[in-house]
């Protein structure tokens, strides 16, 4: 086993990461290796330079045309690559000592207003409504994103066991294996209890567990089957713009926030390690604030005078 395969074992086995994650950590060092023209199996990290990591990152910038934060996770894939590397002995130089992260333009997160979000949710009452059973899951897909903010992953990895007996709440397997425990409105229970009931009369559920979200074969849903339910159902809706698993997860913050909700608990809600990442969601809502501001004040008009 070369030493990329062996890097990656150690994320499954004990660093507990999602099959996502690794897929995306496998992919990283391996676009290094061939941009260095260097086969895995004959790989030796003393023969890489601080030069190589430069060079690469230019190279993802000027040749591949990649964002900051793109080239930032591929750097990041190789600095914990490398501090394996040298736990294990295999290297004594850390090349990625002075390798700086870039800096990304601020952007602010992006989420569907409240008023259109309303419009969605009137929409989805069909879809509740209706004995079909695809059309049942469809909706709870955008409901349970949306009410809970739970992650695209995490939506898809849920399982039958994790929902409360009473379907009050959910428990979330977040980021680097962390559980958090969801609470759930009760009439997005109610939806649950008859998606349960439709599935178990069904009785349509493939695998020893029993995926949540299930596809039309029964099967555990994947990824990118969410996107495309997610962006459908909010283009039907008349939503603008993005229209991603994730932009539903803003809005459940981006609401949250409006309605004055404490940033502390809406980082607990999210699952935030850090109440860093959760700050942005008061950028937005200072955004929210200054367009108010300019429509109703009566000296933000041009021809107005102080």
């Amino acid at each position: 086993m070369n030493r990329v395969e062996q890097f990656i074992s150690v994320l499954e086995a004990e660093r507990r990461y999602s099959a996502h994650t690794i897929q995306g950590y496998r992919h990283d060092i391996y676009a290094f290796l061939s941009w260095l023209n260097v086969d895995a199996e004959n790989f030796d990290a003393e023969s890489i330079t601080r030069e190589d990591i430069t060079d690469w990152a230019i190279y993802l910038f000027e040749e591949q045309k990649l964002k900051a934060t793109s080239v930032n996770r591929y750097l990041a894939s190789l600095r914990s690559f490398w501090s394996w590397l040298r736990k294990c002995g295999y290297t004594k130089r850390d090349i990625m000592r002075c390798i700086s992260t870039f800096k990304p333009p601020k952007r602010l997160p992006t989420f569907v207003p409240d008023s259109r979000m309303m419009d969605v949710v009137a929409e989805l009452k069909e879809d509740i409504a209706s004995n079909d059973l695809e059309r049942l899951r469809d909706a709870l897909i955008l409901l349970l994103i949306y009410t809970c903010g739970l992650r695209l992953s995490e939506l898809v990895e849920a399982n039958w066991e994790d929902v409360a007996s009473d379907f009050s709440s959910i428990r979330v397997m977040g980021k680097g294996g962390k559980q958090r425990v969801q609470p759930i409105v009760k009439s997005l229970g109610e939806i649950l209890k008859k998606y349960f009931s439709q599935n178990s009369s069904q009785n349509i559920c493939i695998g020893q567990k029993k995926a949540l979200i299930l596809s039309s074969k029964g099967e555990r849903i994947n990824r990118r089957a969410v996107q495309r339910i997610v962006e459908r159902k909010l283009k039907c809706s008349g939503v603008q713009g993005k229209t991603s698993p994730h932009v539903l997860r803003h809005t459940f913050a981006t609401h949250l926030l409006n309605d004055g909700a404490d940033l502390r608990a809406i980082q607990e809600l999210l699952g935030h390690s850090s109440l860093r990442a959760t700050q942005v969601y008061t950028h937005a809502d200072f955004e929210r604030l200054k367009d108010i501001y300019k429509s109703a004040h009566p000296r933000e008009s041009d021809d107005a005078e102080i």
